[in-house]
C-alpha cells in the first residue's frame, strides 16, 4: 500500500516507530502497536505503528528512519507477521538451549528494529531467570559482532576493560593507557559513557578531548598515535549492545551472559586480540568476594577461548572509591595529577598494576615484572608525555593543567560530627550522591573525598566536598548525605555500663 511520507524530528531512541493515518491502518488491517514493513526500492525496515485520524494515506516517521530509507517522498507499507525471533525467545524462557542460528536471528531482529522493548525485555529476563551456558555466551557474542561493523588494524591490538561498579574508577584507564602506549604496545581503547555511575571513561576523557569518531577517523587516528581513548557509541560496533543496555537500564538488571557478551563483542568489533579485564571485588562492588570474582574470571576466559580472544583477568580491590575524585571533571583533574606523579596512591597502584599485566601479555616485560616496568614508565614522565600526545591527537589542549579544568560553581562541604576514625566510605551511597549532583551530564558535578577508611578525623574536619552547576541538585545531593550516610566515623568508646542516671 503506497503512502505519503511526512518527516518529524521526534526521537524514539533505538526503536523504529511510525504514526500512520487511520484509513491506511484500516486497509492494511493493522492496529496501534502492530508491526509494519516499510519498503523503498530494495530497502526494507520494520517499525511499530501508531495511528492518527488527522491524516490521509500518510506515514509520519522520525528523521533517522527517513534517512535510512533514502529520504523518500512515498513509501510502500505492508503488515508484518509475528517474527520467528519471538518464538525463539519463548523457547529460551522454557529453559531450552539456543543454536547459533537462533541466537543470531534474535540479535538481528533487535538491531533491525523488529522487536519491541517488551520483547527485548523478555529476552533479557530469560537470561536472568534461565541463564546461558558457555557455548550460548559464545553464540551471543558472535551474533552481536556479526550484526555490526568491524575494524581491523595491521598490528596486534591490546585493550583493558573494567566491569565497573566502583566510583572513581573511570580515571584509571586514562593513566594506564598512556603507560602501555609508551612501551610501544598498540592500545586503541574504546570506552563507554556512564549508565548508572557518576562517570564513564569516555565522559572523563571527554572533558579534555574529542571522543566521538567515525570508523574512518579512528583508522587515521591510529596512524598518529599508539594509543587513544574514545567513545565506542558512534562506531556502530555491536549495535545490539546499545539497544540491550537501554532496556537493561529500564529494568535495572544486568544479566551475567549479557554483560560478558556486551564487553567482548565491543572489543572483538574493535579488532582486539588481547584483553585485560579488571574485576573489582569487595563490599559494595558488583562482585562481593574473591570466590565470585574467580568464577567470573573463569567465565570470561572460557568464552574468550571460544572466540579466539586471549583474556587475562585482574581481581582488584573495590570496597571503596578509587582515588578521591568522583565525577568527570574532578576525575580528569586527578588523572593528570597522577600522571604528573602527585596523584593518590590507590589510582597510581591500580593503574601501574593493570598496565603491567598488559605489558606482560605483550611480551614487553617478563611475567611478574610488568608492574615494575609500568611504574618506571610513569615515574619517568614518559606516560605523561604520551598522554599529552593522545590529547593533542584527539583535538584537545595537551598543556592543560589540573587547575585549568572547570568544576561545578556551587559547592558544599560535609564535616565530621565528632572525633574518631573513618570506619567506612561506601561505594553505592557515594555513587548516588554524585549522580544527584548531575554527574555525568554535568561534567563539573561530583564528589571530592577528603578521607578514606582508617583516617583519623577531628570534629569539624571536612570529609567531602560536593560540586554541581545546579543549586537545586546540590541541595538534593545534601539530602542524600543525611539519608545514606556515605561515610561512617566511630570513636573508641562504644558505651558505658551501668549507665549513670
Amino acid at each position: 500500500m503506497r503512502a505519503k511520507v511526512v518527516v518529524n524530528d521526534f526521537d524514539m531512541g533505538d526503536a523504529y516507530f511510525i504514526v500512520m493515518s487511520k484509513d491506511l491502518a484500516r486497509k492494511l488491517d493493522v492496529c496501534s502497536g502492530c508491526r509494519v514493513t516499510l519498503i523503498v526500492n530494495d530497502r526494507r525496515l520494520t517499525a511499530i505503528a501508531g495511528i492518527t485520524d488527522k491524516l490521509e494515506s500518510t506515514v509520519v516517521m522520525p528523521r533517522s528512519m527517513y534517512e535510512s530509507l533514502g529520504c523518500p517522498k512515498e513509501v510502500d507499507v505492508e503488515p508484518y507477521l509475528t517474527p520467528q525471533s519471538i518464538l525463539l525467545i519463548k523457547k529460551k524462557l522454557r529453559g531450552e538451549k539456543l543454536s547459533y542460528e537462533e541466537v543470531f536471528k534474535i540479535i538481528k531482529d533487535i538491531v533491525g528494529g523488529v522487536l519491541t522493548d517488551v520483547e527485548i525485555a523478555a529476552f533479557i529476563s530469560a537470561q536472568m531467570s534461565i541463564g546461558m551456558d558457555i557455548q550460548e555466551m559464545v553464540y551471543l557474542t558472535k551474533a552481536m559482532v556479526e550484526t555490526g561493523r568491524k575494524l581491523r588494524f595491521e598490528e596486534p591490538v591490546y585493550d583493558i576493560h573494567s566491569i565497573g561498579g566502583v566510583p572513581g574508577n573511570s580515571k584509571v584507564s586514562m593513566v594506564a593507557v598512556p603507560i602501555i602506549a609508551s612501551a610501544g604496545v598498540f592500545i586503541p581503547k574504546t570506552s563507554s559513557r556512564a549508565i548508572t555511575s557518576p562517570a564513564g571513561t569516555a565522559d572523563t576523557m571527554g572533558v579534555l578531548a574529542r571522543v566521538e569518531y567515525t570508523e574512518e577517523e579512528v583508522l587515521e587516528l591510529a596512524k598518529k598515535v599508539n594509543g587513544f581513548i574514545i567513545w565506542g557509541g558512534t562506531l556502530n560496533l555491536a549495535p545490539a549492545d546499545d539497544i540491550l543496555i537501554r532496556v537493561e537500564h529500564i529494568l535495572r538488571v544486568d544479566p551475567l551472559a549479557q554483560m560478558i557478551a556486551s564487553i567482548l563483542s565491543k572489543k572483538l568489533s574493535m579488532g582486539v586480540n588481547y584483553l585485560l579485564i579488571d574485576i573489582p571485588v569487595g563490599l559494595g562492588a558488583k562482585v562481593e568476594n574473591l570466590e565470585k570474582g574467580r568464577e567470573l574470571a573463569s567465565l570470561f576466559t572460557q568464552v574468550g577461548q571460544g572466540l579466539g580472544l586471549s583474556i587475562r583477568c585482574a581481581l582488584t580491590y573495590g570496597s571503596q572509591p578509587i582515588g578521591y575524585a568522583i565525577g568527570p571533571a574532578l576525575e580528569a583533574r586527578e588523572a593528570i595529577e597522577t600522571l604528573l606523579g602527585r596523584g593518590p596512591m590507590s589510582v597510581t597502584e591500580k593503574a601501574v598494576s593493570i598496565a603491567g599485566l598488559v605489558l606482560e601479555m605483550a611480551g614487553v616485560a617478563p611475567r611478574g615484572a610488568g608492574r615494575g616496568v609500568a611504574k618506571e614508565i610513569l615515574s619517568s614522565g614518559k606516560a605523561y608525555q604520551m598522554f599529552k600526545r593522545i590529547v593533542e591527537a584527539q583535538e584537545g589542549d595537551p598543556n592543560v593543567k589540573p587547575e585549568d579544568i572547570p568544576i561545578g560553581k556551587h559547592k558544599a562541604e560535609v564535616r565530621a560530627p565528632m572525633d574518631g576514625y573513618v570506619t567506612g566510605v561506601y561505594n553505592q551511597p557515594i555513587t548516588a550522591i554524585a549522580r544527584a549532583t548531575g554527574a555525568p551530564h554535568d561534567k563539573g558535578a561530583g564528589v571530592k573525598l577528603h578521607v578514606k577508611k582508617g583516617h583519623k578525623v577531628k570534629k569539624g574536619d571536612v570529609l567531602m566536598e560536593i560540586y554541581s552547576n545546579s543549586s537545586v541538585r546540590l541541595k538534593e545531593a545534601l539530602k542524600l548525605v543525611t539519608k545514606l550516610k556515605p561515610i561512617t566515623i566511630e570513636g573508641m568508646l562504644l558505651e558505658t555500663y551501668p549507665e549513670i542516671i
